[in-house]
Order: C-alpha cells, then structure tokens, then sequence
C-alpha cells in the first residue's frame, strides 16, 4: 500500500505526521538506533527522541541498550491494536459519562431557569428543524390530554403510528377527539383519504372534511394550541416550525374557529352523497 495513504490513515487515528512516519519506519521490525530512524523517516533528528520516548511509554515498541547506543524495535502490531483498542474504549467511555453528567446538570439549570420567565413569553415554545422531537411532543401533549383534542389537518399527513395507538387510548379512557380534513379536490386521493378515516371513526373519532385550506392545528383540553408554521411543502426539513402556546384564553378562540369550521364541513356520508 502507498506510504502517503498509510501516513494519512495513521493520522486520521490520532498520530501526528511525524509518528505515523517513524511508525512506518519501526514497521520493518530490525532493531534501529534514533539517528538510523529519524534519518530514513526523513524527519528532523531533535524530534526523534520525544517520538521514541512516547512509543516506549504506550508500549509501542521496545527500547534495547546496548554498548554503545540505544535501539528501537516495534512490538507486534496485533498488540498495538489491542492497546488502541482499550485506550479507545476507555476514553469513549469516559466522554459519554462527561457528557451525560454534563448536560445533566444543565437540564437541570435550564429547568430551574425557564420557571422563572415572566410575560407573555413564558408559555411559548417554538420548535424549529426536522427531527424527532416534533413528533415526541405532540405525542407528549396528547398523553397529558385528559377530555378533548381539537385537528385540523392540511395538508394531509401520514398518521404517526405511536401517535395513533395514543389516540385510541385516548378515547377509550373517555376522551373526545374530533378532527376536521382538508379535500385538496383530487377524487382518487380525496376517496382514499375518506377510507382511511372511515376506519378512524371505528375507535370513536370524530371526522369531517372542508374544501378550503387549513393550518395543521391542534388544541388540547382548552388549553394549549399546537400549529404546524410550516404545513407547504415547498418549506426545506430544517426551516419547518411548530408553535406551542399554553394559554387557556388563547385556545378558546382557536377552539371557536375549530368550531365555525366544524359546522361548515362535510360528514363522511355527506361527501359520499355529494360524490
């Protein structure tokens, strides 16, 4: 193999330019004095003894005297390995138990201070990017609804499957879901979106459809709004939004508008017979 790639691949381990070549060099595996070593790695001869000295430390190679000199031979490169391996471990270990110290300790700052925001601001959330946790805290809100959650859906999204065993055992314990559906007037794909709810409605929800746009919306208990700032999907995965406000006075008039769009929707039977 190219010594260049070899060199590049030992500094990408964590060696410096001129170990990897003093490495290449004991490689050969004849006992060789530092002079020898320094002058076929092509390396300022000062720097050789503080590679060597280090190599001799981590057990990288051996340190034989003789008479005259001093000379270095590497040990079996297997043994290298498992010693990287182990420091490697170790050290992976070590920064996983830091970091999750660490950031313990600063839940517990951010915990501490976000209870102390006043104003308006104070139950304000905004979550911006793609990730996961979009979904985690629509699923929390839904978990920490105890009577009726409130959705308009546009445009029409596939339904989370934890967030839907949710909702069924939302129901189930007594609760009210009701959603409203945006028709985007395609026949095929308003008639399959149609099917899917007609199986929604078999664990109590309530379903309807309008022909005009929405915003992805949620309330919950009259007390908190979720809305979806992003719904078009011309928006990139990390400039999309949500926006949490926990505010009963708030969620009452969204709940009022939920409801204005309610009596202006269609039934799933109304939009058979339409049809």
């Amino acid at each position: 193999m190219n010594h260049d790639i070899i060199i590049e691949r030992l500094k990408s381990l964590g060696f410096k330019e001129y170990e990897s070549k003093v490495m290449l060099v004991l490689l050969k595996g004849t006992p060789m004095s530092a002079s020898d070593i320094a002058k076929e790695a092509k390396i300022i001869r000062n720097s050789i003894y503080d590679i060597l000295k280090s190599f001799v430390d981590k057990g990288y190679c051996n340190e034989i005297e003789t008479n005259t000199i001093l000379n270095y031979q590497i040990i079996d490169p297997a043994i290298i390995l498992d010693k990287l391996s182990r420091d490697y471990k170790q050290t992976f270990t070590t920064r996983m138990e830091n970091l999750a110290e660490t950031f313990g300790e600063l839940q517990s700052i951010y915990k501490s201070e976000a209870g102390k925001v006043e104003g308006p601001d104070r139950n304000i959330q905004l979550i911006r990017g793609f990730n996961k946790h979009r979904v985690a805290k629509i699923i929390e809100l839904i978990n920490n609804s105890k009577k009726e959650i409130l959705a308009m859906y546009s445009p029409r999204r596939a339904v989370n499957e934890t967030a839907n065993q949710d909702a069924k055992k939302f129901i189930k314990d007594g609760g009210v879901i009701k959603s409203i559906y945006q028709l985007n007037g395609d026949k095929q794909s308003d008639d399959e979106l149609v099917k899917a709810c007609e199986m929604f409605t078999q664990t109590g929800e309530e379903i309807r459809f309008v022909d005009f746009k929405l915003t992805n919306t949620f309330i919950f208990d009259c007390e908190t709004v979720f809305i979806n700032l992003s719904a078009d999907n011309t928006v990139p995965k990390h400039k999309q939004a949500d926006l949490i406000i926990q505010n009963a006075d708030f969620a009452v008039h969204f709940k009022d508008l939920f409801n204005h769009y309610w009596d202006k929707s269609l039934t799933i039977e109304q939009y058979k017979n339409n049809k």
